[in-house]
């Protein structure tokens, strides 16, 4: 944030020449650090509830560090998804204390206090193989303040491992279902839960699986009415969109 910005935005309010109404719509549309190669939204907290998230494939360590930096320097949480061990040990060069989940491949620092929420999200995860998607959608869910309760290996190719688990799923408030290959896991859950089920492909599978898209056309085409579906190995996706459905 511009510090003269917010400044003269707060002299103004306390003069009365700047109406409340007027410098909080214009704060909204404020802050963001210039490194270059990145514009770093130190506002998105404020207008999202939530902080900018780092999706690290495809930049360069110095360039993830550069952007974990201005978070850290800001106190604000750090989530970067897609990211290396490399890059987490680079990351932690500038903001001290950062957590890493090599199976989901996350770096995390929790920054800020939430209120506590009463609702759970319940992770669901076919077969192992799906894990480091479902394991992506556990960190962004608890990092973003959802107690997660993770239900791994129960796919329909033995379904009395995933019956064995409903009170687990009886007492979530969202699902998140993870699955390949054909993609059924979420159907069968869906039948089973009254919450909201947010079916995740992944790109797990023999040939035919089309890198996913046999289990992503499978999940849209549930036949159970509270399943809805995003892209193709996004568990992040999943897990934001669940933290919302299960705000306080």
């Amino acid at each position: 944030m511009n510090p003269e910005t917010l400044s003269d935005l707060l002299n103004g309010v306390r003069d009365g020449s700047v109406s409340i109404e007027d410098a909080t719509e214009r704060i909204s549309r404020l802050p963001y650090v210039d490194l270059g190669y990145a514009k770093v939204d130190l506002h998105r907290r404020l207008r999202r509830h939530a902080a900018e998230v780092i999706y690290c494939e495809g930049k360069r360590p110095e360039q993830i560090a550069g952007i974990v930096g201005q978070l850290a320097e800001a106190g604000q949480t750090i989530l970067g998804t897609r990211a290396s061990r490399t890059v987490y040990e680079k990351c932690l060069e500038v903001a001290p204390g950062l957590e890493y989940n090599e199976i989901g491949r996350c770096f995390y620092k929790v920054n800020e206090s939430r209120p506590p929420k009463e609702g759970r999200i319940a992770v669901v995860a076919a077969g192992t193989s799906d894990m480091p998607v479902a394991e992506e959608a556990a960190v962004t869910a608890e990092v973003l303040g959802s107690p997660v309760d993770r239900v791994y290996d129960v796919g329909v190719a033995g379904i009395h491992r995933l019956l064995g688990e409903s009170h687990v799923l009886d007492k979530a408030r969202v699902v998140v279902a993870v699955a390949g290959m054909e993609g059924a896991m979420p159907s069968v859950v869906g039948g089973l839960v009254s919450c909201p089920v947010i079916a995740v492909p992944t790109s797990v599978g023999y040939g035919a699986s089309f890198g996913g898209l046999s289990a992503l056309l499978g999940m849209l085409n549930s036949c159970a009415s509270n399943v809805t579906v995003v892209n193709i190995d996004n568990g992040f996706g999943a897990a934001y969109v669940a933290n919302l459905i299960n705000r306080p």
